[in-house]
């Protein structure tokens, strides 16, 4: 699950040839002038690399994201394709010293040619204009094919994540086929080729020295530097410089730096630029970037050594092993189990990260484990990839964004199986609840720390260690976490549908203080707000992100504690688009997508990290139904059957949770309400330890039961119940808006008791079932 933080992909302009006649070149020789080998500076010719079949050639950057995202995958091709007579080369069009190249490319471990056109000859004479931008040349040297690897990316910054055209390959088997090209001609998308740079002016009413260099060390530096997850880095006038347009257009759209957030509560720790640091940047790249004196230059930030930035953690988790990354790919999800051998429960009040590589872990978050399923995920995944060789590879078990299995809801007044312990996130600092509040890390728990990687190209490794600070004084109170559920187990987001709308909302029952926010969507969402209605007040928006972004999901920390009453609202509304339109649809063409764990279903949550003011301490209740609801929904009686069920029950529900059974024992105390005409039901168990709440009657003008159901995370159902005497049953039935029918059928057993059965269905498929026995009064 959930939330995200650092960069992605920066800079990806879609280029147009300089004579904007790309296809110009299609049909005619490559040149041939003189190349440098990159590696050891010797003479080099096109010709001379050619292959028998085909050759492939693609500029490259190994400064560009895009370039670096695609070469992994280049030097494949040549390995699969060299039977075939195919070779594949790339050439750096720049002017940098060969041998900050070369120790750019070592990441890469490239077995194929790699040229440097300091000249720009080769790049000229094909008018290349971007990296990366791919030339197939048949076996004549002949140019058959230019433009765009494949669709791997849609426009700046816009990577796909599912790559449905592969324009090159398409082309490369025509070639060795001897049929024309299909599509001979595309556009590249990547980091524009300078053919003619001038040097910068020394002076001018912005400098980089006195103005820029203090906004990108505010800023960007922290993960725009080297060895950083930042693709590039921007610790120089030369390294800004070179990206000084992008810097200039990414900062006025609000892209950079990375915060989704658009309206709310101030947050603490917010990346945001005033309008004078933008106006400054632009101000800067429009004037040619004047360089300025380098007496002016800012100190450079420090950002703390290998040492602990809050002291010695006192217990450090981590993987038992590297793992490898590859190069190529989308972003991968990884959790890593370590078991902490505690003897005794503890109480965590912080925790620090150290990420084992800066440039590719895009975020972590943190959960513990007492039911040992993420330890079965993790030997099953062993299991599998046991003498293979993978490019991804080590410990852990790979996920689409959770943890891989559904986790079971804790018990009241037990030590919870399952629990989050925050996240990280590039350039946040070491975390901490307010004091009196801690989060439960029980004995002989497994720590679960799912790792967000983000390839850069190159094949890397990986060990983060998470550092937890265990309480020396007592704690108050366990951090709670309130979850409103906004996308119901049987709702469904229908294919092309481009605004989908929906959202949930939960009461508080009791006081509490809320501390942050983390909404929870995939890759469908468009955008999401959560806001919260004191009791008879207006509205307040916590958080606002128009344009969701699944990569930069994070924990959202209020500037001040918000102290909220009971009786008040939680609720967060979103949008989603199931439309072909959206690039990050991952089914293409899109289907209904219901509620799910894997990546292509979806999900909508907002989890609210809050404290209770009860003293004592009790633990803070919500529910989809206000407690203040002093009128009944209708004009209802009890008949006999409902007032027979007055009492506390032990329940038992089976359900399906991931293909898999799963038994749940519970309690159900069922009182009269509004005047003793309706039930009042709180039934608790495993799936639901703070209940979920039934208000059930009879409608005489209908001759019909009535219920209302809600739950503590947000869910509201009404049903309509019609009895059969002598069946001894009472079917009822809802509808929840989207065509999506819910069946749910008691069957009447002696003194107020019944067995039951639930059934969602979409069209004519279950989705969703249950069963469960009601029969049970405790004495």
């Amino acid at each position: 699950m959930f939330r995200s933080l650092l960069v992605a992909l920066v800079l990806a302009p879609v280029c147009v040839a300089a004579d904007a006649r790309p296809e110009s070149v299609v049909g005619t020789k490559s040149p041939n002038p003189a190349l440098v080998t990159v590696g050891d500076g010797s003479p080099a010719k096109l010709d001379a690399l050619r292959g028998k079949g085909a050759t492939v050639v693609v500029f490259v950057s190994f400064e560009c994201p895009v370039s670096n995202s695609y070469v992994a995958g280049l030097n494949e091709l040549a390995r699969t394709h060299a039977e075939k007579g195919v070779a594949v080369v790339l050439v750096c069009p720049t002017d940098d010293a060969r041998e900050v190249v070369a120790k750019a490319a070592t990441g890469f471990k490239l077995t194929v040619p790699v040229l440097l056109d300091p000249k720009r000859e080769l790049a000229g004479g094909l008018k290349a204009v971007c990296t990366p931008e791919a030339f197939l040349l048949d076996a004549d040297g002949t140019v058959r094919y230019r433009g765009r690897i494949d669709d791997g990316y849609s426009a700046r910054l816009k990577r796909n994540p599912v790559v449905t055209s592969h324009e090159l390959t398409d082309a490369l088997n025509a070639v060795l086929a001897g049929k024309p090209v299909p599509t001979a001609v595309t556009k590249s998308v990547g980091c524009e080729i300078e053919y003619a740079a001038k040097p910068a002016p020394k002076a001018g009413a912005v400098t980089f020295y006195k103005d820029v260099a203090p906004i990108l060390n505010a800023h960007c530096v922290v993960c725009h530097r080297t060895g950083e997850v930042g693709p590039f880095a921007l610790t120089t006038f030369a390294q800004a410089r070179r990206w000084a347009r992008d810097i200039k257009e990414y900062t006025a759209n609000k892209q950079m730096p990375p915060w989704p957030a658009a309206g709310g509560v101030p947050m603490r720790g917010e990346r945001k630029m005033t309008a004078t640091e933008i106006a400054t940047l632009a101000t800067w790249a429009d004037a040619d970037t004047p360089e300025g004196d380098p007496r002016d230059a800012p100190k450079a930030p420090e950002f703390g050594s290998d040492g602990w930035r809050h002291g010695k953690p006192d217990l450090i988790l981590t993987a038992d092993a590297d793992f490898r990354l590859g190069g190529s790919g989308s972003d991968l999800f990884r959790v890593f189990v370590a078991p902490t051998k505690l003897a005794e429960n503890k109480w965590v009040i912080g925790y620090d990260v150290k990420p084992g590589n800066p440039r590719v872990v895009h975020h972590t978050l943190h959960f513990f484990d007492t039911t040992g399923a993420a330890r079965a995920l993790e030997a099953k995944q062993r299991a599998k990839d046991d003498g293979k060789i993978l490019l991804d590879g080590g410990p852990g078990y790979t996920v689409g964004m959770g943890v891989g299995f559904v986790p079971p809801a804790n018990k009241p007044n037990e030590t919870p199986q399952f629990g989050g312990i925050g996240g990280w996130a590039p350039g946040q600092l070491p975390q901490f609840v307010p004091q009196g509040a801690g989060w439960l890390l029980p004995k002989g728990s497994d720590f679960l720390i799912q790792t967000h990687y983000h390839r850069n190209g190159q094949f890397a490794t990986d060990r983060t260690r998470v550092g937890l600070y265990f309480a020396k004084e007592p704690v108050e109170q366990p951090w709670q976490t309130l979850i409103i559920n906004g996308l119901k187990q049987w709702e469904k987001i229908p294919a092309g549908k481009a605004d989908f709308a929906t959202g949930g909302a939960i009461y508080l029952h009791t006081d509490a203080v809320l501390h942050n926010v983390l909404p929870h969507m995939h890759l469908l969402g468009k955008s999401v707000r959560v806001s919260m209605t004191p009791p008879g007040g207006a509205p307040v928006v916590l958080l606002d992100i128009p344009s969701w972004d699944y990569r930069w999901q994070e924990t959202y920390w209020f500037k001040e504690p918000i102290a909220a009453k009971a009786g008040t609202k939680l609720e967060v509304r979103a949008v989603f688009d199931n439309s072909a339109a959206n690039p990050n649809n991952p089914t293409k063409p899109p289907r209904d997508v219901a509620y799910g764990e894997e990546t292509t279903d979806e999900m909508l949550f907002a989890f609210l990290g809050a404290t209770s003011t009860a003293s004592p301490w009790k633990p803070i209740t919500t529910f989809a139904y206000a407690p203040d609801a002093a009128a009944a929904p209708i004009k209802g009686e009890l008949t006999p059957l409902l007032k027979e069920m007055v009492g506390t029950w032990d329940t038992n529900t089976e359900l399906k949770v991931g293909g898999r059974g799963v038994n749940l024992k519970g309690q159900d105390v069922v009182e009269t309400a509004f005047n003793g005409t309706f039930l009042r039901s709180l039934a608790t168990s495993a799936a639901d330890d703070r209940g979920i709440i039934e208000l059930i009657t009879f409608d005489p003008a209908a001759k019909v039961y009535r219920m209302w159901l809600y739950d503590s995370a947000g869910t509201e159902i009404e049903w309509t119940g019609t009895p059969d005497e002598a069946a001894k049953t009472i079917a009822w039935r809802a509808h929840t808006g989207d065509g999506t029918k819910l069946a749910l059928n008691w069957k009447l057993a002696a003194a107020g008791g019944y067995t039951w059965d639930f059934v969602a269905t979409t069209g004519d498929k279950p989705v969703f079932e249950m069963k469960g026995d009601h029969t049970a009064r405790k004495k």
